[in-house]
């Protein structure tokens, strides 16, 4: 058997490409020099894959950014708003990713959305009638020769044509229909190209396929590979999907001329029974993805071998290859020197997965690979895991009852006390929580983190930043204050290192956007709370206005979705724990006279199945409930908030409203306020603040902007029910920025007052 993997990260391994893209947008290198270290980060990870032993060997998956915008790019999906800046290809890029405020004009970024499941964003691009779809780009061919000029042969990879067509937003009344017939005439070219530059394998990446499809979905796709593959060439074809099964079209796949077809054995809840109830054609490559390449656990041969022995018993020729791109992975182990051998023994990360696929097609090759060493010695793993059980944890989460998820009075009830309570004004303003975390404020927790300083030094130096934050947002005007979280590194980060259970790691980088990056803690064990973590900051905060001070918490379905979750027991479970620890948390901050705490969940979208027939039995039966035990036990003058951002909400506000929070906050302003009809037309009843800003973007915000997202909200929206807020935390804004931004905010609240 051969070997492959969909993608690999493409930050590199310190985080080279983010650190010299910031430096580009900060006008302190120029274009050149970007583009020589994304040219030194592509060199270090082809010759890591080849040096691997790796066969099928990927190219293009590369991005400054993203990979759909890479592929929108590609063939001329860029919006003439965007042309009209007169910017260089780079610049242009960069500002459909990001927004433009300069000379050449002012536009806001595309909208971002999450991948899938995933806790990565891709950027949505925009299409309407009178775009032409044609290959203009050379980036996959660029970086094919780059990668041959090092004597590496590699299968490009572009993301396919029908999840392209279905990632788009139609912004007229134009659809995925028609453009069928121009992307495929693109999709054609971009093959033409491929064969006259020699190349061997191309990859096409179609997860939509894993959703619910239509008769109309499977039509659509149909036509597009019919066509598509009719492109005369040697370019043989791998179609690619991850994140899911495809039962609605699997007869129809395997019937069409692809050369391969890759399919997930891990998130594929029916690929096995697929596989083996219909056949898979003797003429076609099965890529088997096997090896995980969204969790960090080291991969269990004796279950994958087994699996393997079955397609090969089978008389299926296949290629063992990853379930997903390693993307979603952080790059090696070997830059972790804090954890002990005792722990990331059990730990494969994206280049250690690479040693896992060789090990596993050595092992594959034997006649017995059961007395392999290398077999025994992975085995043995999976017997080896110290410190995860807490029977008292376990005990606790075993006695939760069916009233520890409801709170009373209802909300009604709940609203018209806290309206008494708080007596804000009509349209209240406020923020996320973060506010900017300037060099200052990463100096300091480094300092500490090292020993350089001591705790009250530290402590000192964050009491005294808390301080100018809320005078600042007093002096602006803001009705509920944050605290500003200049001591927190990131907002799971932060709760898991005060949590029993988890491990921390140093260097163990994932991209969540752009040039964002975060570092998902580890759940090693049985997850609690030992003492108060957030108390003291926010009852300082408090001290120092009369202002409502909001205490700033994360959710436990987002803890859980932004960690690296255990394999060995339920996700349900491991959410509960985390659940009860952050109610603790909660009535701490209540009991110690914080009236509004927010509990953010970000993630709630994330782990939702991608088939709407799985979304209740498998994740919201469980999900929402965990946010309902955090707060149930709060008075009713507490005000409890949550916030979501970036993920597509509007088919699931009912759920969302069960939650039962009195205030949610929704990234909103990228997406053009298209939740706010999904609220209007699902009686929303709890009080809402969609983002009137996109804080992702270095633009500010007009007031006539920020006023006109409101007016389009109050057409929707009971004013007695809207919140004025940015669409997330400040923390990666400039202060300058973020302070302009906030006083136009106000401004235009206050101006929505006097018209009301």
């Amino acid at each position: 058997m051969k070997t492959s993997i969909i993608g690999y990260p493409r930050v590199g391994a310190l985080r080279e490409l983010k650190f010299a893209t910031e430096k580009y947008f900060r006008n302190e290198i120029s274009a050149e020099d970007l583009q020589s270290t994304a040219k030194e980060i592509r060199k270090t990870q082809w010759t890591t894959l080849k040096n691997s032993g790796l066969d099928f060997i990927p190219s293009n998956d590369f991005s400054f950014y993203d990979n759909v915008l890479d592929t929108a790019v590609l063939f001329n999906i860029i919006p003439q708003r965007y042309k009209d800046l007169g910017l260089s290809n780079l610049d242009t890029y960069f500002a459909m990713a990001r927004g433009y405020q300069g000379e050449s004009g002012d536009v806001k970024a595309l909208a971002m959305k999450k991948w899938f499941n995933t806790n990565y964003h891709y950027m949505v691009p925009e299409i309407d009638s009178n775009t032409e779809i044609s290959l203009t780009g050379t980036k996959p061919f660029d970086e094919y020769k780059e990668a041959l000029d090092l004597g590496v042969q590699t299968k490009p990879v572009i993301t396919g044509a029908f999840t392209l067509l279905k990632l788009l937003r139609y912004t007229d009344n134009s659809n995925a229909q028609n453009f069928a017939d121009s992307i495929i005439d693109a999709y054609c070219q971009y093959f033409n190209k491929l064969d006259s530059l020699g190349v061997q394998w191309a990859q096409l990446d179609e997860p939509y396929l894993v959703h619910d499809l239509t008769d109309a979905d499977i039509e659509l796709f149909t036509k597009l590979y019919k066509g598509i593959l009719q492109q005369e060439g040697n370019v043989k074809v791998i179609l690619q999907t991850y994140f899911g099964d495809v039962r609605d079209i699997y007869n129809q796949l395997t019937d069409l001329d692809f050369d391969a077809i890759g399919l997930d054995f891990i998130e594929g809840r029916q690929t096995s029974s697929l596989v083996e109830s219909n056949g898979f054609p003797k003429d076609k490559i099965l890529f088997a993805g096997v090896v995980n390449g969204k969790n960090i656990w080291r991969n269990n041969y004796k279950k994958t071998l087994s699996a393997l022995t079955q397609l090969k018993n089978s008389g299926i020729n296949t290629v063992i290859n990853t379930s997903c791109s390693l993307l979603h992975t952080p790059y090696t182990l070997k830059n972790e020197t804090k954890l002990t051998q005792e722990y990331t023994k059990h730990f494969a990360f994206a280049k250690e997965k690479l040693s896992e696929l060789a090990q596993l097609k050595e092992l594959s090759e034997l006649d017995s690979y059961e007395s392999s060493p290398i077999f025994a010695h992975n085995s043995a793993l999976f017997n080896e895991r110290v410190n995860c059980v807490d029977k008292e944890v376990q005990k606790r989460v075993s006695e939760i009852k069916e009233n520890d998820f409801t709170r009373l009075p209802e909300f009604a009830e709940r609203e018209k006390i806290q309206k008494e309570t708080f007596k804000l004004p009509l349209f209240p303003t406020t923020t996320i929580g973060s506010f900017p975390q300037t060099l200052d404020v990463k100096k300091n927790r480094t300092a500490f983190k090292k020993g350089e300083i001591s705790e009250k030094q530290y402590v000192e130096f964050n009491k005294n930043k808390i301080a100018e934050c809320v005078k600042l947002q007093e002096e602006i005007g803001l009705d509920v204050l944050v605290h500003g979280e200049y001591e927190r590194n990131d907002m799971v980060e932060y709760f898991g290192e005060q949590l029993k259970g988890y491990l921390f790691t140093e260097k163990a980088w994932v991209q969540s956007y752009g040039t964002r990056c975060v570092k998902p803690p580890i759940i090693w064990g049985d997850v609690s709370r030992t003492k108060p973590m957030t108390v003291d900051w926010s009852v300082y905060a408090q001290s120092l206005t009369k202002k409502p001070m909001k205490g700033m918490l994360t959710g436990p379905v987002t803890i859980l979705n932004w960690s690296f979750p255990r394999e060995d027991i339920s996700i349900k479970e491991s959410t509960y724990q985390i659940a009860l620890a952050i109610r603790d948390e909660v009535l701490d901050l209540e009991k110690n006279g914080i009236k509004i705490i927010q509990v953010d969940e970000a993630a709630l979208r994330e782990k939702l199945p991608l088939r709407k027939s799985d979304w209740y039995s498998e994740y919201l039966d469980w999900a929402i409930p965990a946010f309902r035990l955090v707060h149930s036990g709060t008075k009713p003058e507490t005000q409890i908030h949550t916030h979501m951002c970036y993920s597509e909400f509007t088919d699931i506000i009912p759920a969302i409203d069960n939650m039962d929070a009195d205030v949610i906050t929704f990234e909103a302003s990228r997406s053009d306020l298209l939740i706010l009809d999904s609220l209007k037309e699902n009686n929303f009843k709890t009080e809402v603040g969609p983002g009137v800003y996109d804080i992702h973007s270095p633009r500010v915000p007009s007031v006539a902007e920020i006023k006109s997202a409101l007016d389009k909200m109050l057409t929707k929206i009971d004013k007695t029910k809207l919140w004025v807020n940015p669409d997330c935390g400040l923390k990666t804004r400039g202060t300058a920025e973020t302070t302009a931004s906030l006083k136009n905010l106000v401004e235009a609240a206050k101006e929505l007052r006097n018209e009301n």
